[in-house]
């Protein structure tokens, strides 16, 4: 007896010594991030549906499993509807290509599991990875079919922003760079499209997108994404509807959702509920189709400005200023920090004064944890605004201002054969450019500006090996002898041949 005693507590420090792959049952309490890789199995129905596969739920870029659960009724929509579930947390600020290798691992044990094909509903860069998983690592005879809700299948300009020259003051500080952020922008994900599409199992799984339109309420994070991404077509302060787009996928919708709501049970899972099902048909069936062409929201080649952008540090006080041509019909100004309790006062050029800021924490995946404080001039007076800012504390900050003016779409920018050309459309607007790119090499920042060509608006790229080149533009010049200025960013990915990707 002593023996068997023995042997069975043998056993049981043995399995203890095993680290755990799965975790069935229900859903985790107190809304902790589990460990990447871990799993678990969401409360089984009593009506489940033979014809109904199980549910993945995949997070997306510095988020978690909890992104389902907590303040979010997805979980109990999809019980509800008699749907069996799991959730998984990934690396929260890994690429895709260390998160979809995981992810393939995991989606066979899940499918295991259950006994059959899972069907993934992802969220943001979840649907990065998942195709990742699916086209580079094996996981696609797991899986059934994959429902993307607003994921940036083409990069986010936001990415670009957060690894700009003016915003790396603030985005460092806030962590917001990592390899998820990086591999988000939007040359490298031209570079992923390229690799990725031309494989010959990218059509294996049918894949299914949504899109959203709205930003939130004004002085949200997403209301000023929604700004800043308006010149690259409609989106959901996050993610522009392009991007949500494959041109081998089928749209299910683009809605009136925000980058959060388009996650919510209640506002999605019975708009994609219909393509969960074996009934539907298989995706050889489909008509492959672009939808990134002919299309209102299609995106051209080129960029137009809209912005103008600053970044810093300063303990104390500090002044920005910004340029106001005439005729704008209205300015946004959003100053971002890691300090909520800054004092600003904006001032016009006749001297009226400007101190109510609407104050919001950022919840977005790219400058999460800052706060933003923001506020709208109708009509504003045209020459130079001054903006003062005071804090006690180290501040790192970020000015964005956006301008709704006629001139945005005469100011232009694209990249062709290497080139990136400023180009003027109005005779009367005069500028000069100057260009900065950050380029990382094995972890480290090097920063070169460029000198023009001979145009003095036309830059071409250095030869600095393979890479991301994020290029950070700021433009000066004069319309009607009055002063303008804007800011453009965007980003290119050179890869070991020299083949230049982004546009």
């Amino acid at each position: 007896m002593k023996k068997v005693t023995h042997l069975l507590i043998l056993l049981t420090l043995f399995v203890l010594m095993i680290p755990s792959i799965t975790l069935a049952g229900s859903i985790k309490e107190g809304g902790e991030a589990g460990t990447p890789g871990e799993w678990w199995a969401g409360e089984s129905s009593s009506s489940i549906s033979p014809s109904n596969h199980p549910i993945l739920f995949v997070h997306g870029l510095n988020s978690s499993s909890t992104t389902w659960t907590i303040n979010n009724d997805m979980d109990e929509t999809a019980y509800g509807a008699g749907y069996e579930t799991a959730f998984i947390d990934l690396y929260p600020t890994k690429d895709m290509w260390e998160n979809g290798a995981m992810l393939a691992q995991k989606i066979k044990e899940i499918s295991n599991y259950f006994g059959e094909k899972v069907v993934v509903v992802a969220h943001s860069k979840g649907g990065i990875d998942t195709q990742a998983a699916l086209v580079h690592y094996g996981a696609d005879p797991y899986v059934e079919k994959v429902i993307t809700l607003s994921s940036p299948h083409y990069g986010s300009q936001l990415a670009d922003l957060a690894y700009s020259s003016w915003a790396g003051w603030l985005s460092g500080i806030l962590g917001s760079k990592n390899d998820a952020t990086y591999s988000l922008q939007t040359g490298y994900m031209d570079y992923y499209r390229s690799v990725t599409d031309k494989q010959s199992n990218v059509l294996d799984t049918p894949i299914y997108t949504l899109g959203g339109t709205k930003w939130g309420s004004f002085g949200s994070s997403l209301y000023w994404g929604g700004l800043y991404l308006s010149p690259y077509g409609s989106n959901d302060g996050a993610v522009t509807v392009n991007s949500s787009r494959l041109p081998y996928a089928t749209e299910i919708k683009v809605g009136d959702w925000n980058h959060t709501t388009i996650k919510e049970g209640s506002s999605t899972f019975f708009l994609f509920e219909d393509y969960l099902s074996e009934n539907v048909n298989s995706f050889t069936n489909l008509q492959v189709k672009d939808t990134r062409i002919n299309h209102e929201d299609t995106e051209s080649d080129d960029r137009y400005a809209n912005s103008y952008t600053h970044g810093g540090s300063y303990k104390g006080n500090t002044q920005e200023t910004i340029v106001v041509e005439p005729g704008v019909d209205a300015i946004t100004i959003d100053w971002i920090s890691e300090q909520s309790e800054t004092t600003l006062q904006l001032a016009s050029p006749d001297g009226k004064s400007y101190t109510a800021f609407h104050v919001n924490e950022d919840e977005t995946e790219y400058l999460n944890g800052a706060y933003h404080h923001s506020t709208t001039i109708k009509s504003p007076e045209a020459g130079k605004w001054t903006l003062s800012a005071s804090n006690k504390h180290t501040e790192h900050f970020l000015l964005n201002v956006t301008y709704n003016s006629s001139l945005n779409s005469n100011l232009t920018a694209n990249i062709r054969n290497g080139m990136v050309h400023i180009n003027s459309k109005d005779r009367k607007l005069k500028v000069k450019t100057d260009m900065t790119v950050s380029y990382y090499k094995k972890g480290k920042l090097k920063q070169v500006k460029v000198n023009p060509r001979a145009s003095k608006n036309s830059y071409r790229l250095p030869n600095l090996g393979e890479g991301i080149y994020n290029m950070t533009l700021n433009i000066k010049g004069t319309l009607d002898q009055h002063p303008v200025e804007r800011t453009m960013i965007q980003s290119v990915y050179v890869d070991e041949n020299g083949q230049l990707f982004g546009h």
